[in-house]
């Protein structure tokens, strides 16, 4: 549809230049401006009357009809139409962008109910959480975290349920619900992963829950951590990028010894995780869990942003807000003020007993 209006410039270009010059072409042209107001933006609606124009110019002195009452009614009636355009078009965005802005909040409003902010302290750790929503289109993502202290230890969570909008809202309410009960009363980590992923299914499988946009994809990335007071890092990893451990100023990936599918894919494999793995977690370590949102950030020559290297340049002098409200920066300049997709962070420190009994 937004070529149109060029097109019916382009055949009436070709008319005026051939023997089928006698047809009269004004009304024609004088449609493209008109068109360019419906299909295109003020920009295109500019362009299209600046082309029309041209062709009007070019047509008259090919025709030699200047000085003819013909042509500038032409000229007259184009131009007026041209304005009306440009000014209708001008409308027609600020109302869309109204209308946009305020889907864009409802839908964020709604997000916000089911995420929340960690708590800063939890039990040996130090923690902040930071949500980012991506700056194009109304629909939210389908990012989820959360950090809870229980019996067992520090809990977090963090997902990406694949797709959009509303139906993406409801998986993430559905997955943090489950997260949040089980956390509390089931000892085993793997568990608790297998929970959320029931709760997924038994909710995927209610007729008309979800658009097509989930249903397609039907997956869901998760991480589920535990911190106890030993100084380690418990992980269940399930198709999620891999956190990043910052220890002595060196930032690396907590890769599972085995990968295991998405939430939602389990029938594609013979065999899950049975225990989760542990890792080194000592005084002064910095935990950083993320969504795919912060790696598959691009700049303008299609360059992926560095986490590790941006984790290894803040370093762990800076509070946990603070560290990631760097990262947010970094990754708005690597992407020239703009995310592709949304972000969810959370970081955790660890700091030494003393400082907990404190």
């Amino acid at each position: 549809m937004q070529c149109v209006p060029f097109l019916i410039a382009l055949a009436v270009l070709v008319l005026e230049l051939t023997p089928a010059h006698f047809i009269y072409t004004g009304p024609f042209l004088t449609a493209v401006p008109a068109l360019a107001a419906v299909t295109l933006g003020p920009g295109g609606t500019t362009a299209a009357a600046a082309l029309a124009l041209v062709i009007s110019g070019v047509t008259a002195t090919y025709n030699e009809a200047w000085g003819t009452l013909q042509v500038y009614s032409n000229f007259l009636a184009l131009s007026l139409v041209s304005v009306a355009g440009f000014i209708t078009s001008r409308a027609m965005q600020e109302r869309r962008q109204r209308e946009l802005d305020q889907v864009r909040r409802i839908a964020v409003a709604a997000q916000d109910v089911v995420l929340r902010p960690v708590p800063e302290r939890l039990g040996p750790l130090r923690a902040a959480s930071l949500s980012l929503a991506a700056g194009t289109g109304a629909q939210v993502g389908g990012d989820l975290y959360d950090a809870v202290q229980t019996r067992f230890g520090i809990r977090m969570i963090v997902g990406d349920v694949r797709g959009k909008g509303l139906s993406a809202v409801r998986a993430v309410a559905v997955a943090l619900g489950a997260f949040r009960e089980a956390v509390h009363y089931e000892e085993d980590l793997v568990e608790v992963m297998n929970r959320c992923s029931a709760a997924l299914r038994r909710e995927v499988a209610v007729p008309g829950a979800y658009g097509q946009d989930v249903l397609l994809e039907g997956f869901v990335t998760a991480l589920i951590t535990q911190v106890p007071d030993e100084p380690v890092v418990q992980l269940v990893n399930r198709g999620h990028p891999a956190p990043l451990l910052l220890h002595g100023g060196r930032a690396a990936p907590l890769t599972p010894s085995l990968p295991a599918p998405p939430l939602g894919l389990e029938d594609l494999v013979s065999g899950l995780p049975e225990k989760p793995e542990s890792y080194s977690f000592v005084a002064g370590d910095r935990l950083l869990l993320y969504t795919d949102g912060v790696i598959e950030a691009r700049n303008r020559t299609g360059e992926f942003f560095a986490l590790p290297a941006a984790v290894e340049a803040i370093g762990g002098a800076a509070a946990p807000e603070q560290f990631l409200e760097e990262i947010h920066q970094a990754l708005i300049n690597h992407t020239g003020g703009e995310l592709a997709d949304d972000v969810a962070m959370i970081l955790a420190d660890r700091f030494g007993r003393a400082e907990h009994v404190l």
